[in-house]
């Protein structure tokens, strides 16, 4: 049986492909398609190499099991829409035939009238901010006296608000070409699920969130700050800070188990890592106090060490470690990184990155070197928040950290071009 995670260089974002089956009936399934930028030069070429591969007849489609988005943030969706758009352009059979798409939509999620919704965002941040407009950084403008964590949230949260065009647009893209919208959950919401949806072909899939509590409280949060954005004539930082929080580009993430025999990967999304121990629990798949060790973890929200604390990874073992991420936004990061490598002490693993390791840190220098600067900007306006210090490869950099790895811990980077194809079970050898 094939059972394999296939890695593609996604910029800030995520792109995979999950291969399952058997070489006579292979599976595939399509997570994601990273930001803008990526579908043209990463993922459509993987895509008609694999068709090439099957040996299919002239032209004829590839096979889609699944296409998976793990939630409507633009580093996940956008690339998908660029497929969607290419595919409904074209004449004859397009690239690929889609079976299913599993998409929570962000109005499905919150339950709101999304023109409403889409209307008092814009009346309060401006029309960019609906459009996937906001610029890298804009969460410390947002919140000047917040703290780093607080900034990032802001922004992550806005930056889910700036997807709902988006996934609108998907919705209709998925109609227009015929794909069923979460066609194994009879067409509702995915939420986490004590029964996995078996695919066939040798694949289980169980979803360990959202859960649908934490999507409630979310809806009440929302309905909330709508009420609270109605009352204000422009947007500032009280209107913000009433919608900071980490549910909004956590909790509605797409978190799936998926297994092939006694193999088992964990795909997480942007989740919190709080918030995936929790649905492990109540699906049954971690008892409380335990461990789970599963073959091959998709680290959340791009090594993001505000969505992580090291009992994560102390609760989660894996063989294999998937970080993603180009340095944007300071992700991965170092501290996420230390983490991992102190939960596991001196047992062996793989860990994967989507980029160099100097490449990561120089996105990381930058990203941390445009902070400072707007953090002395806000002192000399006499801000309270302190400045960060200088950079420093020893202090900062991934690069000392990863020297310190212990023997029989292996990195590896994801080839620009080269497939990055993690085998748990048969090689699939293209």
């Amino acid at each position: 049986m094939i059972f394999s995670l296939d890695v593609r260089r996604a910029r800030k974002g995520d792109c995979m492909l999950l291969h399952f089956g058997t070489k006579a009936n292979p599976g595939l399934m399509v997570i994601d398609g990273g930001p803008a930028d990526v579908y043209a030069p990463h993922l459509k070429p993987r895509l008609l190499r694999i068709r090439e591969k099957r040996r299919l007849a002239a032209q004829a489609p590839l096979p889609l099991d699944i296409v998976m988005v793990s939630h409507v943030d633009d580093d996940h969706i956008r690339g998908i829409l660029d497929l969607t758009r290419e595919l409904r352009a074209a004449t004859g059979a397009g690239l690929v035939q889609v079976q299913s798409l599993w998409h929570n939509s962000f109005d499905d999620i919150i339950g709101n009238d999304p023109g409403e919704l889409t209307a008092s965002v814009t009346a309060q941040f401006g029309a960019a901010s609906v459009r996937g407009g906001l610029r890298p950084g804009a969460g410390s403008d947002l919140l000047p006296n917040g703290t780093d964590a607080d900034q990032e949230i802001a922004e992550s949260s806005l930056l889910v608000l700036a997807s709902i065009a988006q996934g609108h647009a998907l919705r209709g893209d998925a109609e227009a070409l015929g794909w069923t919208l979460n066609a194994e959950h009879d067409g509702k919401l995915i939420l986490a699920d004590r029964n996995a949806v078996d695919l066939g072909n040798g694949l289980k899939l169980t979803v360990v969130g959202p859960m649908r509590k934490e999507l409630q409280e979310l809806q009440e949060k929302h309905d909330e700050w709508l009420e609270e954005l109605k009352k204000r004539k422009k947007g500032n930082e009280a209107a913000l800070a009433a919608y900071v929080d980490e549910s909004v580009a956590n909790l509605s993430s797409l978190v799936v188990l998926a297994e092939c025999g006694r193999k088992r990967m964990l795909l997480t999304g942007d989740a919190r890592g709080d918030k995936i121990l929790q649905g492990l629990e109540e699906t049954g798949l971690l008892a409380k106090g335990r461990t789970l060790h599963v073959e091959l973890l998709k680290v959340p929200h791009h090594g993001s060490s505000n969505n992580l604390e090291e009992d994560f990874f102390r609760r989660i073992t894996a063989d294999h470690y998937v970080f993603s991420g180009d340095g944007e936004h300071g992700n991965p990061e170092r501290e996420s990184i230390e983490m991992l490598l102190k939960a596991r002490g001196k047992k062996p693993f793989t860990l994967h990155l989507t980029y160099p390791v100097a490449e990561i840190d120089e996105g990381r220098k930058a990203d941390w070197e445009m902070e400072q600067k707007k953090e002395e900007a806000r002192k000399a306006k006499g801000g309270k928040k302190p400045v960060r210090e200088n950079w420093s490869a020893a202090k900062h950099a991934l690069a000392p950290v990863l020297k310190k790895r212990a023997k029989g811990q292996k990195l590896v980077i994801v080839g620009e071009t080269k497939p990055h194809v993690i085998d748990l079970k048969t090689k699939l050898g293209y």
